[in-house]
């Protein structure tokens, strides 16, 4: 349907509004989890030591929290999965963005060990727990509402957007971080500065559920419900859709957790750089994934996910060893190490760019929201949540500050296996019903 000139068709308004409610709930979610991670230090301190220090074995227990609420992310992705797929989209994603802003804004009103003691780090944990579970709501509903709006030859632009806000959302994290670690004083910080990103997430989350409410249900679902006797998805062809596309995810999973959160407290703890330093070099790497992501996406419409997808993480695995040891060395500039972060960040954008249609691509309508946000959460959960946690324990155990370099270098490699069984020409069939 057109309309007068200059007046945009009803069509293109509802995609622009899928595309603006569908990325925002994401936004808010992982500038949330970006928050953090950059400031994983300073909540190891007050959630999980005595002493208000930061030591090792208090940073290890503030990530197995944070990989906790990965863990929760499958439950919440089969739950609210399961809902999506049979009553709509809409209503589903509105009750994960008020359990998701809810849980974030109780983050910095939490009493910490100094106020509560013992009690501190499970009441975190517990709040953790319920991030987990809005989040694994989050990606498979948005993640259709944008491929099911989108024109066929643009799935995977529409898809990329929900990538680039992950680089949005933690680009916002890390730049309020290094925001608040310059403005104000160590104490400070420490005392209710870290607490700021958090209690944010109440107005962000405020509007981000007014633009949801006005979001329409997909027209590929409601086709589906048109029909008076649906035929239900096969769970064992469903199952191994999931099993691959973890495995096509992991080393996007693990990458992009290791270039991007993780990379602050490994510089600090393992490479002796300063907070601010840390933040910088953290920024720079989401500037490089954040650049690559929309042309991924774009170039995937074209030529097709597999070429794209398998040359992101091929680059990493050639790259990870060459660039850790640019970070390692003494002598290398400061200059040096900030390309070296931005190219990181970069390689991940080309795997982040089409991830989000390829998974669209593989589930039918009636299994989609489920089938595709229980591979993206548990492969999160494994390889992305555990990334800190697996990483920081590695090096205390065998003081190899190499870790990180194994880490993404083996998944990457295991994800290039599974994405070369794409099909080539997936980009441009219509979505299954």
């Amino acid at each position: 349907m057109s309309s007068s000139a200059g007046t945009p068709t009803v069509d293109v308004r509802r995609h622009r509004r899928s595309l603006v409610a569908g990325t925002v709930g994401n936004f808010v979610e992982w500038y949330e989890f970006g928050a953090y991670g950059f400031f994983a230090t300073v909540i190891a301190a007050n959630f999980f030591s005595a002493t208000s220090t930061s030591d090792a074995e208090s940073l290890i227990k503030t990530y197995a929290s944070f990989a906790l609420a990965f863990f929760f992310r499958p439950v919440g992705a089969a739950i609210f999965g399961r809902v999506g797929d049979r009553i709509g989209r809409r209503p589903t994603l509105i009750l994960v963005l008020l359990l998701m802003t809810l849980s974030t804004t109780l983050i910095g009103l939490l009493p910490t060990y100094a106020t509560v003691g013992a009690a501190a780090p499970w009441l975190l944990t517990l709040v953790r727990a319920l991030q987990g579970l809005s989040a694994g709501g989050e990606f498979g509903g948005a993640v259709a509402i944008m491929t099911e709006f989108a024109p066929r030859n643009k799935r995977g632009l529409y898809g990329a957007w929900q990538s680039l806000t992950v680089a949005l959302g933690l680009l916002v994290g890390a730049g309020l971080a290094a925001i608040l670690a310059t403005a104000l004083s160590t104490e400070a910080l420490h005392d209710w500065g870290w607490r700021v990103p958090f209690l944010l997430a109440l107005p962000l989350g405020l509007v981000a559920l007014f633009l949801r409410l006005r979001l329409e249900e997909t027209p590929n679902f409601a086709r589906v419900q048109a029909v008076e006797e649906r035929e239900p998805a096969g769970k064992v062809e469903v199952a191994k859709a999931i099993a691959l596309g973890i495995g096509r995810l992991m080393g996007w999973s693990a990458a992009g957790y290791t270039f991007l959160v993780v990379m602050p407290s490994y510089l600090q703890s393992t490479l002796n750089a300063t907070f601010q330093q840390a933040l910088v070099a953290t920024v720079l790497a989401n500037l490089g994934f954040a650049v690559s992501i929309m042309p991924a996406g774009w170039i995937s419409d074209r030529v097709g996910r597999r070429p794209v997808m398998v040359t992101g993480a091929a680059l990493v695995v050639v790259l990870a060893f060459p660039l850790m040891n640019l970070l390692q060395d003494k002598d290398s500039s400061n200059a040096a190490k900030g390309i070296a972060v931005f190219v990181a960040g970069l390689v991940v954008g080309l795997m982040a760019g089409p991830g989000p249609a390829m998974l669209a691509e593989m589930f039918t309508t009636r299994a989609r929201y489920t089938g595709l946000g229980l591979a993206y959460s548990l492969s999160n959960a494994v390889f992305s949540g555990s990334a800190g946690l697996i990483i920081t324990e590695l090096i205390k155990r065998t003081k190899n500050i190499d870790i990180p370099a194994w880490y993404v270098m083996i998944t990457c490699a295991i994800s290039v296996v599974a994405l070369l069984t794409l099909r080539g020409d997936d980009h441009q069939r219509e979505l299954k019903d």
